[in-house]
């Protein structure tokens, strides 16, 4: 019987991932894994952290979970797979069935044929097209080399001031590396908010504790790198502003391989990745295409989307690896884009759409609230969770959510994203049996919580406000009662200076005289984290005042 013959072209995370999952459903198979890079199976989002000294082992970014380095010699000897490195494709002969390669060391070409092919190329670092992008000292986070370069600056002290250009993952992340080497770091991006999986509202909080660490410039762009001798000595930004510095690292996003695809004729998406469909087949059935050179659909919408993600990477490697040996019997059905990210002593994660994403995909009927609470009880050493969640209010359909803080993001998070893929309602969160145990969360989880709030608020008993909301009534000076309901140190020790009224709580009923004759006029009521300020708007209300809201998340999710 003629041995399969599986080519694998790309050799990061995906590749690696449908070859081994190949190998063991196949031992016969021949499986060849073609790689332009001099590294196999790198673990490419470790390397801010690499950068950061979390760890001082390169190795760590290559080797299995058992300490060995996965190179060619151990995909041969473990698997049976082999591998070329510093290899690379570069045609798709489909008629032929053939992939021709060169190797980039030697200059040797040939031409290996297929039974089936699977393209994992990933992505490419976007570079603006300035004027000084390849002097000295201008880099990308995107390759081992990247982060060796990085990491021997980190390790030799002698940079003092860096340029981050991006404030997505990668930048957020990079920036963080190089704050912790001793360098002073500025972040530049050209948006008007950090890290755009994220309502303004949340970026902002985010940006706000990102300011206690690092420069932070929004809505601007880099017009220039300015260098001498061929070095790096500054970064000019579109309003002229120039900052001096040794580094820059450009973080703009990715932009995926398809250069062979498209050679090929396979069909491109609108994203202008890999078209597949939920068994990871090109419009070739013969060809698979698997991580961040591919489009999926969004489990929500229903919409393609581009998601170069690690952990998606995998599980797709995982079902092309299927499907290649044993037909189409594995399926990868699309994302909700979830993500978590280190701020340095933040999580910041979000799972579903945004509220700016929901209208976007077509939900015109939503609620949001926001949910500032200890992620534990306070004698257990309780950190803060700001939790923002979206919910389609014609089903009650939890759409997406938003969890940041120096609290448990990550539990939070995934939470929330194991309610959003299994089409979970708020109802179906409000009595949901979660562990519990003082150590770990409040008696109510803050997740279980946070769809208390958002069931008095679809319910009419709690009227909320978001920041921006009061921020933009403030601007435009619209009358308001803005009440403090905390008691008189935590007022004294701080406040938010808007010209607030302060009644602790306990004394508001008895005090009620002090506030407008007018039952209709407009009354915005706070905390710390606005769970006595929703007692006092309860009582206000009960009292005959017709328009109180609560500021969500209190003065914890205040982000200015």
């Amino acid at each position: 019987m003629k041995k399969k013959r599986i080519i694998v072209i790309g050799g990061s995370a995906a590749g690696p991932k449908a070859a081994s999952r190949a190998r063991r459903l196949d031992e016969n198979a021949e499986i060849i894994i073609i790689q332009k890079a001099p590294d196999l199976s790198m673990a490419s989002c470790g390397y801010p952290y690499y950068v950061g000294g979390f760890f001082d082992d390169r190795n760590q970014l290559l080797a299995s979970q058992s300490g060995i380095v996965r190179d060619s010699i151990y995909f041969w000897n473990t698997k049976r797979i082999k591998a070329l490195v510093n290899t690379e494709v570069t045609k798709i002969d489909r008629q032929n069935k053939s992939v021709d390669y060169k190797n980039l060391l030697t200059g040797e070409r040939g031409s290996l044929p297929y039974d089936k092919l699977v393209i994992a190329t990933g992505a490419t670092p976007f570079k603006p097209p300035v004027p000084g992008i390849d002097l000295k000292g201008v880099t990308t986070l995107q390759s081992m080399a990247d982060a060796d370069f990085l990491r021997n600056i980190s390790d030799e002290g002698e940079v003092k001031q860096a340029v981050v250009i991006g404030g997505g993952l990668i930048g957020i992340e990079t920036c963080e590396a190089l704050v912790l080497s001793d360098i002073e770091v500025t972040l530049v991006e050209l948006m008007p908010q950090l890290l755009p999986f994220l309502d303004k509202d949340m970026s902002l909080n985010v940006e706000k504790y990102l300011k206690t660490k690092a420069n932070v410039i929004l809505e601007n762009g880099v017009s220039e790198f300015i260098g001498e001798n061929g070095k790096l000595k500054a970064v000019k930004l579109q309003d002229g502003t120039t900052i001096p510095c040794e580094i820059a690292v450009v973080a703009t996003g990715v932009r995926p391989n398809t250069a062979l695809a498209k050679e090929a004729g396979l069909k491109i998406g609108e994203y202008r990745a890999i078209e597949v469909n939920s068994y990871m087949q090109t419009s070739d059935p013969d060809i698979y295409a698997i991580g961040d050179c591919i489009e999926v659909p969004h489990l929500i919408s229903g919409k393609k989307v581009y998601a170069p993600l690690g952990d998606l990477a995998n599980l797709q490697g995982r079902v092309a690896g299927d499907n290649v040996i044993k037909g189409n019997v594995a399926q990868f059905p699309g994302t909700i884009q979830s993500g978590i990210c280190k701020v340095f002593d933040y999580g910041v994660g979000a799972a579903g759409l945004s509220e700016q994403n929901a209208a976007r995909h077509g939900f015109d009927n939503i609620e949001t609230v926001v949910n500032a609470s200890p992620d534990k009880p306070g004698f257990m050493g309780a950190k803060l969770l700001i939790t923002k969640l979206i919910v389609d209010k014609t089903t009650n359909r939890i759409l997406g959510a938003q969890v940041l803080g120096p609290g448990d993001v990550s539990k939070q998070v995934t939470t929330w994203a194991m309610a959003i893929q299994a089409k979970m309602t708020v109802m179906d969160m409000l009595n949901l049996d979660l562990p519990y145990a003082p150590p770990y969360s409040l008696a109510i989880d803050h997740s279980i919580a946070t769809a208390h709030i958002m069931q008095n608020k679809l319910n009419g008993l709690f009227n909320g406000i978001s920041a921006e909301q009061l921020r933009e009534k403030l601007d435009n000076h619209t009358p308001l009662l803005l009440l403090d309901v905390r008691n008189q140190d935590e007022f004294e020790m701080i406040n938010l200076g808007l010209g607030e009224k302060h009644i602790p709580l306990e004394q508001l009923r008895d005090r009620m005289e002090e506030l407008p004759e007018d039952k209709n006029a407009e009354i915005i009521a706070w905390c710390k984290i606005s769970l006595r300020g929703y007692e006092a708007a309860r009582a206000l209300m009960a009292n005959g005042y017709k328009n109180v809201k609560v500021l969500e998340g209190g003065i914890n999710a205040w982000p200015w």
